[in-house]
């Protein structure tokens, strides 16, 4: 999915909750967050820390594997953003 990599990106510095993870990756619906979280921690990309709190509280953090990723996202985004100024 397309928003995979961003996910990935904004959780390089730690563990984000859900409602920061929606604000930070822009144009994501609810719906589609949620979907590619659960992707992600199947993937063993992620992991999610459920806190048994009235209200819930829930982190998501980068696994292992995840934290390898970074790397190559950053390579990325700089290759990206050098495209985007020779147009």
């Amino acid at each position: 999915g397309k928003y995979k990599g961003r996910i990935l990106w904004v959780l390089r510095d730690g563990f984000l909750r859900y409602g920061e993870l929606n604000r930070a990756v822009v144009g994501i619906t609810p719906k589609m967050l949620t979907q590619t979280l659960k992707e992600l921690e199947v993937d063993k990309l992620i992991t999610r820390k459920v806190y048994l709190e009235v209200p819930p509280r829930v982190e998501y953090t980068l696994t292992t594997t995840g934290k390898e990723l970074i790397p190559f996202i950053k390579q990325m985004r700089i290759w990206g953003e050098k495209q985007m100024t020779l147009k």
